[in-house]
């Protein structure tokens, strides 16, 4: 093999690997207090609400992580999400933010509610907020 053409691959090989690097690197980076997705029954049952629909092949629940480990949780609150510095993770990590702005971008009127936003989950109308203890 020609040394440019080992050269090129190599090249080749390291671009990639930053590439997937910059890719996972993301959801690890974090700092300061977490941010909880907390999701409660709420009191009026039958109001206006975002219809979230679980499909049969899961994608749903890969969209909605933080909506669904909320809802299965004892507390009604989801794992932890850490912001990250200069505001690199929230460009390329999933977060309980993008959740919300998701419910709420598609939300019926009213059922938007200050920064809560009401989703109606197997007949269960939740109260659904970011928040920081």
């Amino acid at each position: 093999m020609r040394s440019v053409t080992r050269k090129t691959l190599v090249g080749l090989g390291v671009v990639v690997l930053l590439l997937l690097a910059l890719g996972a690197l993301p959801s690890y980076l974090g700092s300061g207090d977490p941010y909880y997705l907390e999701a409660t029954p709420a009191d009026d049952a039958e109001g206006p609400a975002y219809e979230l629909n679980a499909t049969e092949d899961g994608i749903a629940e890969q969209r909605f992580q933080y909506f669904f480990a909320a809802v299965e949780a004892d507390d009604g609150r989801s794992e932890g999400y850490q912001r990250g510095a200069y505001g690199l993770k929230e460009e390329f990590a999933h977060s309980p933010f993008d959740e919300v702005a998701t419910f709420r971008e598609f939300a019926p009127a009213g059922a938007v509610e200050g920064d809560a936003v009401f989703v109606r989950y197997n007949d269960t109308r939740y109260r659904v907020t970011v928040t920081q203890p």
